[in-house]
């Protein structure tokens, strides 16, 4: 048995294939979830790997990192993960790995996973919220604009050594 955190956040769906969504937080990892969370990971991106459940584990027991989850009943159609972290000068919230089912698209998932980490994010104390998204993924990009996020001018570095 799936067990989340009931939150107070619903979304209602008029669409004919939605009756109710709910945004939960995963606080407890078990192989369905996990099976559910591959199945989102290569619609992310074609270099996801699939994760274990030991890896699903320690993202539920982080203290910074939350994992939503968009559901109707037993069946989960997207996700997102918030990251929550003390700085020296506050508190700061990254979104990341934000995912909607290909079945789903189009339905306001994504905008509701959003929302749902955008109020979190303040309840926990972040003055904003940032996000990096690949300009190649549109229909994100334009969600994100939507909900009042703004390109900020800046430079992303990786290191990979």
């Amino acid at each position: 048995m799936r067990i989340f955190d009931r939150l107070k956040f619903h979304a209602n769906f008029f669409e004919s294939n939605f009756t109710m969504m709910e945004i939960s937080e995963l606080i407890q990892a078990d192989e369905e979830t996990l099976s559910s969370v591959n199945h989102l990971l290569p619609q992310l991106s074609s270099s996801a790997q699939v994760i274990t459940l030991d890896r699903l584990r320690t993202l539920v027991s982080s203290d910074c990192t939350r994992l939503y989850l968009a559901k109707e009943g037993d069946h989960i159609h997207g996700m997102l993960s918030l990251v929550v972290f003390p700085i020296p000068t506050g508190t700061k919230a990254w979104v990341e790995d934000v995912v909607v089912d290909d079945a789903a698209r189009g339905k306001g998932v994504g905008k509701s996973l959003m929302r749902h980490a955008m109020e979190q994010a303040e309840t926990l104390g972040a003055k904003a919220v940032d996000l990096t998204s690949r300009p190649s993924r549109e229909a994100a990009n334009k969600l994100y604009q939507s909900l009042g996020f703004e390109t900020r001018e800046t430079n992303v570095y990786r290191y990979l050594g």
